[in-house]
């Protein structure tokens, strides 16, 4: 089966709203150190972007945490392949996802992190899909809201493919 990928958020409409939230979270944590945990492999493009526009000192952390695999829908099972490498006991943690669909794996992930003890935990989302949300899940800082569509690009793929996309586009199945 061909696909196609049709533009859905222009490369300066995603570039623009992304400064837009680093000069929030900055405001927000003005005085205080920021640790960045990004869910692999998909938003390690957004918070690269997203981290040069925070003015308040960063750490980073990486995480994978996957319910895909290589469908377009998510299976619902949860699997962690990769934990932080350091602790985040007392410290103000903002966990930066590329695409909040279901909620399943983003439910899971911050009920485990809470369990560590941080000072303050933060969502942020570059697409949230909330039409498609099983379980509800707090976001803190959302780039755009999106349809119920299959999207690519800006870190996200399809069988691993377009993640290098610099926008954000709608899968179509021809």
């Amino acid at each position: 089966m061909a696909e196609r990928v049709e533009v859905l958020i222009p490369e300066e409409e995603v570039n623009r709203r992304i400064h837009e939230i680093g000069e929030q979270i900055s405001r927000d944590y003005e005085g205080k150190e920021l640790h960045l945990i990004c869910t692999l492999k998909g938003g390690v493009f957004f918070m690269c972007e997203l981290a040069k526009h925070i003015t308040v000192p960063v750490t980073m952390d990486f995480m994978c945490v996957s319910s895909y695999g290589d469908t377009t829908k998510s299976s619902g099972v949860v699997k962690i392949t990769k934990d932080l490498d350091e602790p985040i006991m007392s410290r103000d943690v903002l966990v930066v996802e590329d695409i909040i669909d279901s909620g399943n794996t983003l439910s899971y992930m911050i009920e485990m992190l809470e369990e560590r003890k941080p000072a303050s935990l933060k969502l942020c989302t570059l697409l949230d899909k909330p039409e498609r949300r099983r379980k509800q899940v707090h976001v803190d800082y959302t780039g755009f809201e999106i349809p119920d569509e299959f999207v690519v690009g800006y870190g996200l793929d399809y069988a691993q493919r377009y993640r290098n996309l610099p926008y954000v586009g709608v899968v179509k199945f021809e």
